[in-house]
């Protein structure tokens, strides 16, 4: 797109000229020329993407037909709009639509014909869903906001469409509840969205880049999902999504640490069930960066703690081992993460083989060959287990990386250094940021009236307000109160 606007012009023949120039080398570009209120009408549209039925139809026949009169009124099309610029023009022809441009007049006529193909609602691959919706979001960004109106049918719900890109545009929608979001947070989000500088190819991965407040953080502070019964949770929350179009993930902001260990399903089940899986989940979490670093510290420095048989069994499987146990984690670590790579970018036909398949093989031979003990590939195994239990992906890979430092402080220093390592991630956590709202809330700040969907889930009929770990008003949702007593 050129960065200097350039005016629509009276003659026909220079409009057509410079439009023709500015798509020189696309071959499905199509023209027709008509006569309208005896004045010549040309017809300008790109054929792969656009709906030819409508512009048969609808504007070529109608045309054809009617001979003189207003295009604004008689063609039998909803979306018509003027432009007197060339950048519109580029860009509507770009996006699937036609143009019409008309002998002696300064302005051309914008008419909605984009016929794109997205695929089906189907259920998202990395979110599965136990109990609940079945569908997730696709790449269409009108189908994603009509996903979310068909759960949330309220005037409060606003959504605001920003186009953000140099040379190739893509327009990104920012939604949220009028009367819930804070108003201080959708201004931010709207302004750090609005100052997104690329040229092409935005997704929601580089939107989070730009937005969130410490790219260098191992924890991602922008919450990505697929599934629409959690954007709408989130929303009625009173945080905010943000949509991009070409993109089937959705933004969620601002979200805290606990965010990325709950699900929709624990509100399926009941109380009990959920708050004992969160538990699960948060010992995943502990498990998965501490368990290799907790080996090695008691292997090589605090092995006094170890029962006497349980040590002399320990002693036996590792008498043979050349290296110490810091290189026996990283290599069955890296041995990990070479498996996990691998069945991902694999076909999915052969990804499982590879992964059961590698996995023996090479754990069963490298124990062979005493270059790794056998209590390292069940403690690298039980950490591997337990970062899978995280319903959100991006926070498993984070809590992958965290463990390579603790492992690190475990053989310098001990148990002293792993303590040192979660005072060290506990502060960063204390201080992290998610679009200006407390990342570790409500533990940090405390906020006891949010405890009651954190770490453990009350009934819902016992959540009387809205929780106010995204900075928005406290609400109370008396609409929730159980009014039923039971029968003496």
């Amino acid at each position: 797109m050129t960065n200097q606007k350039t005016y629509i012009e009276k003659s026909i023949d220079k409009n057509m000229q410079k439009t023709m120039m500015l798509f020189s080398h696309v071959f499905d570009i199509k023209t027709r020329t008509l006569l309208f209120n005896n004045k010549r009408l040309c017809v300008v549209y790109i054929e792969t993407i656009t709906n030819k039925d409508i512009i048969n139809e609808r504007i070529i026949k109608v045309i054809c037909k009617v001979r003189k009169g207003n295009i604004l009124t008689d063609i039998p099309v909803s979306d018509i709009t003027l432009t007197n610029h060339f950048e519109e023009i580029e860009m509507a022809l770009a996006n699937g639509n036609a143009v019409l441009f008309l002998d002696s007049e300064r302005e051309a006529y914008i008419v909605g014909t984009n016929q794109f193909h997205p695929r089906n609602f189907s259920e998202p691959s990395a979110e599965r869903t136990i109990i609940g919706s079945h569908d997730g979001f696709v790449e269409s960004l009108n189908l994603n906001i009509c996903a979310i109106r068909n759960r949330i049918r309220s005037s409060n719900l606003k959504i605001e469409i920003i186009p953000v890109g140099k040379e190739v545009t893509t327009n990104v929608g920012i939604v949220y509840l009028e009367n819930v979001a804070n108003e201080e947070i959708v201004r931010k989000v709207k302004e750090r969205v609005d100052s997104i500088r690329i040229d092409f190819g935005l997704t929601s991965g580089k939107i989070e880049e730009y937005i969130e407040d410490s790219s260098y953080s191992p924890f991602p502070q922008v919450l990505k999902t697929e599934r629409p019964d959690r954007v709408v949770a989130n929303i009625v929350e009173g945080r905010i999504a943000v949509l991009v179009e070409g993109d089937s993930s959705v933004s969620i902001m601002p979200v805290s640490f606990f965010s990325f260990y709950q699900s929709p399903d624990d509100f399926d089940v009941r109380p009990l069930i959920s708050s004992f899986l969160r538990i699960i989940r948060i010992i995943g979490f502990f498990l998965s960066v501490t368990l290799p670093a907790l080996y090695i510290a008691i292997v090589s420095f605090n092995y006094e703690i170890i029962p006497v048989d349980l040590l002399t069994a320990l002693k036996g499987s590792v008498d043979y081992i050349p290296f110490p146990p810091i290189i026996e984690a990283i290599i069955m670590q890296l041995i990990l993460e070479l498996l996990r790579e691998a069945s991902i970018r694999l076909p999915s036909s052969i990804s499982q083989t590879i992964g059961v398949v590698g996995g023996l093989v090479i754990g069963t031979a490298i124990v062979q060959a005493n270059l790794v003990s056998n209590p390292m590939v069940v403690i690298v195994a039980l950490t591997a287990i337990s970062s899978f239990v995280v319903p959100i992906h991006e926070m498993s890979f984070s809590i992958r990386i965290l463990s390579f430092p603790m492992i690190v402080a475990a053989a310098l220093f001990g148990i002293v250094g792993i303590a040192f390592g979660w005072v060290y991630f506990f502060m960063h956590l204390i201080k992290l940021e998610s679009v200006g709202a407390p990342y570790f809330s409500p533990v940090a700040p405390i906020r006891l009236t949010d405890l009651k969907d954190t770490l453990i889930r009350i009934p819902i009929w016992k959540m009387n307000t809205s929780p106010s770990t995204s900075n928005s008003p406290k609400r109370i949702l008396s609409n929730r109160k159980k009014e039923w007593k039971r029968d003496e």
